[in-house]
């Protein structure tokens, strides 16, 4: 597993971004895991953020695109913090995009976007915190194609939690692969959280026990993607 992985699953922990428990989830499942992106608060933690995000997307898609765009709300900072670093790391000026849940009607900023304008020929990311079922690129995906004749060349998410998506068969990223034709990536999957985590101390403790272990493994023999 590559540094930066293993450096983005601890510091998920760290950042109490990433817990262990037992959670009910907005799709009614009891989950033994819960990641909440809305935990990175501060200037350090965006900046690590924005960092581990430009990695994977270069490591993924290269640098051959122009605009991240990050839904509304979670994935507004994180497109901006992921542009920022994305200029320190590699050099290379990548604008920003995001929706507005409310149509502005005034000013000279109005319409529905925050930061840069889409335009024809632009090659977008979609950057998000996580993607359970998939839902949210149902608007997203439509948004942004109507605004210019762009490109979408893919997603990026913090975390692929790896269970099954809206048609219960194939996971949350494999479905909108299919349906939108373009890849969709994760910075680490729930299995290298696991791998890297299990019977391993972090922040003085160790996170993922046997017991949790047991309850991941139960929780995806009923909801893991085949």
């Amino acid at each position: 597993m590559e540094q930066y992985k293993q450096e983005f699953i601890e510091f998920m922990v760290e950042s109490d971004v990433l817990k262990f428990g037992e959670f009910t989830l907005k799709s009614g499942r009891k989950s033994p895991f819960f990641m909440n992106a809305g935990a990175y608060v501060t200037g350090s933690q965006l900046m690590r953020l924005g960092e581990y995000y430009a990695k994977a997307i270069h490591d993924n898609y290269g640098d051959d695109f122009d605009v991240l765009f990050g839904p509304a709300y979670k994935g507004i900072p994180i497109s901006v913090v992921t542009a920022v670093a994305y200029s320190k790391l590699y050099g290379k000026e990548i604008r920003y995009c995001s929706d507005r849940k409310e149509e502005k009607d005034h000013g000279a900023d109005k319409g529905s976007f925050l930061g840069s304008k889409l335009k024809d020929g632009d090659r977008v990311i979609m950057i998000e915190d996580v993607t359970t079922s998939g839902k949210s690129m149902e608007e997203t995906v439509p948004k942004v194609k109507g605004a210019a004749n762009v490109e979408i060349l893919g997603l990026m998410v913090s975390l692929n939690r790896m269970e099954v998506g809206l048609g219960g068969e194939k996971s949350a990223l494999e479905e909108i692969q299919e349906k939108y034709g373009f890849r969709a990536c994760a910075i680490v999957s729930m299995a290298e959280v696991v791998e890297h985590l299990y019977n391993r101390e972090c922040q003085g403790r160790v996170v993922i026990d046997d017991t949790i272990k047991a309850a991941i493994d139960k929780y995806y023999e009923e909801y893991g993607c085949k």
